[in-house]
C-alpha cells in the first residue's frame, strides 16, 4: 500500500481524491496546503481512502508518505518542489513524484522542476488525464486491427471548453501562466497527439515540425463579465488573458516521414451544460469520435425546486445551470481519465519506473504551449525544426504571462 501525500487542497486535489476511491494499492496519508487542508483530510476520510495527517510543513508531509503529488497552484510549483528536494536531502525517501499539468508556466520553470525532480532519486509521473480517458483508450484498442492494416490516424481535432476556472488565480495570467491555452490547451494538444501517434510507440514518438496559433479575448473582456472578474480580484482591463485559443501543430513520423496534424481548440466561454471534451480523429478509411456530454443519464430540476440546489456542479463539473434539463455524468473522475492515470503511475512506482507520461513528456507539452503563444504574438507559423527558435523558446515568456496581454489581445 503506497502512502500518498498531496501538496495543495484545492479543486483538483478533491477531484483526485475522488479518483483514488476507485484505485487499489494507495491511501491518502498526508496533506499540506496553506488553506483547505483540514477540509481535504475530512473529505478523504469520508471517502474511505485514508486518514491523512494535516502537515504544517512540506518536510513533514514528505516524511509521512511514499509518493508526493504536487497539486498546488502553478506559481508555487518550484517553491514546493525545492522544499521536497530539501526534505529528501535531509534523509526522507520517496518512491514516486507526481506533478499535475501543466508542468510549469514556461520552459525555464519546467527545466527547474525537472532538475529538482532528478535529485529526488525516484521515478515520476506527469499527470495528463485526458490521454488516459477510457473513451479514447478504448477507441484506440478497438481500432488496433484496422490501424495495423491501414496505418495510423493522420488528423485529430481536440477541444475542451467550459465557462471559466474556479479559483481567482487561474484567471490571473501572471500566476497561472496565461489564459485558456496554458490552462486547457496543454490537455488538447496532448490528447490530439496521442490519437495520431502510431500504436506501440511512446507518447513523444512523433517529431513536432511546426505550430500555428491564434488567440483572443472574446467574452471575459466585456461587460458584465469583466466586472464579475473584478469582484474576484482580477482586472482584465489591465492584465487580460485569452479566453479563446486555436492551435494547429504538424508532426512527423521519424521512421516514415509521414506528416499528421492536430487541431486544439479551447475556450472559457462555453455557456452550455458544463465541461465538454470533444475529440474527432481520422485515419485512412476509419475514424473515432468522443463527446463527454453524451451521457447515458440526465436529471431535471424545475424552477420551483431550484431553490433547494446549493451547488450547480453536483451533476457535472463546470455546470452553468442549476435547473432545467441537466447532463448527469455518473463518475467524472473515471470518464476524464483520472482513475486510469493513478493506476498507471502507482503500478510504475511499485516497479521502480516512471509512469507512461513522465516529467520529460510534460516538458514537451510546455514547449509546444510556449510555441503556440509565440506564434500568436509573432502572427506567424513557428518552425520547430529551427535551432534558433528552439533556443529562443528556452527563455521565452509570453507577453500574456508577463501581464502585458493588452498588447496582443
Amino acid at each position: 500500500m503506497l502512502k500518498v501525500g498531496m501538496l495543495g487542497a484545492g479543486f483538483v486535489a478533491h477531484f483526485h481524491s475522488r479518483a483514488l476511491e476507485s484505485v487499489r494499492g494507495a491511501e491518502l496519508s498526508a496533506v499540506y496546503a496553506l488553506k483547505g487542508a483540514e477540509e481535504l483530510a475530512q473529505f478523504a476520510q469520508n471517502l474511505g481512502i485514508g486518514r491523512p495527517k494535516v502537515c504544517k510543513t512540506v518536510a513533514e508531509l514528505v516524511g509521512n508518505c511514499d509518493v508526493v503529488a504536487n497539486f498546488a497552484p502553478n506559481y508555487v510549483r518550484i517553491e514546493l518542489m525545492a522544499a521536497v528536494a530539501d526534505a529528501v536531502r535531509a534523509g526522507a525517501a520517496l518512491k514516486g513524484l507526481i506533478c499535475e499539468k501543466p508542468l510549469a508556466r514556461n520552459l525555464a520553470e519546467g527545466n527547474e522542476v525537472i532538475r529538482l525532480a532528478r535529485g529526488l532519486g525516484c521515478p515520476n509521473a506527469y499527470f495528463e488525464n485526458q490521454i488516459h480517458m477510457p473513451m479514447l483508450t478504448e477507441a484506440r484498442r478497438q481500432l488496433a486491427a484496422v490501424e495495423k492494416s491501414m496505418g495510423a490516424m493522420h488528423l485529430a481535432r481536440s477541444a475542451e471548453e467550459h465557462g471559466g476556472p474556479h479559483e481567482p488565480w487561474f484567471w490571473d495570467p501572471t500566476r497561472q501562466g496565461g489564459g485558456v491555452c496554458c490552462d486547457m490547451g496543454c490537455h488538447s494538444l496532448a490528447a490530439g497527439m496521442f490519437m495520431v501517434t502510431p500504436a506501440g510507440q511512446s507518447p513523444d514518438y512523433l517529431t513536432p515540425v511546426s505550430i500555428n496559433a491564434n488567440m483572443a479575448l472574446l467574452k471575459w473582456g466585456k461587460e458584465p463579465w469583466i466586472s464579475q472578474l473584478r469582484k474576484r480580484g482580477v482586472d482584465y482591463s489591465k492584465t487580460p488573458a485569452e479566453d479563446y485559443s486555436h492551435v494547429t501543430i504538424a508532426l512527423k513520423d521519424p521512421r516514415t516521414g509521414v506528416i499528421s496534424r492536430v487541431e486544439a481548440a479551447n475556450s472559457w466561454m462555453y455557456d452550455a451544460p458544463g465541461l465538454r471534451l470533444l475529440m474527432e480523429a481520422f485515419g485512412p478509411g476509419y475514424s473515432a469520435t468522443a463527446n463527454s456530454l453524451q451521457s447515458p443519464a440526465g436529471i431535471f430540476i424545475s424552477d420551483s425546486a431550484a431553490a433547494a440546489v446549493a451547488d450547480s456542479e453536483l451533476a457535472l463539473e463546470k455546470s452553468q445551470a442549476s435547473r432545467g434539463a441537466l447532463v448527469l455524468v455518473p463518475h467524472e473522475a473515471d470518464l476524464y481519465g483520472y482513475c486510469a492515470e493513478w493506476r498507471d503511475a502507482l503500478r510504475a512506482f511499485e516497479a521502480g519506473k516512471d509512469a507512461m507520461l513522465n516529467l520529460e513528456y510534460g516538458r514537451l507539452i510546455t514547449k509546444l504551449t510556449m510555441a503556440a503563444y509565440m506564434s500568436h504574438e509573432k502572427r506567424k507559423t513557428i518552425d520547430l525544426t529551427d535551432a534558433g527558435v528552439n533556443k529562443e523558446l528556452e527563455t521565452y515568456i509570453p507577453l500574456i504571462q508577463q501581464g502585458k496581454g493588452g498588447q496582443v489581445l
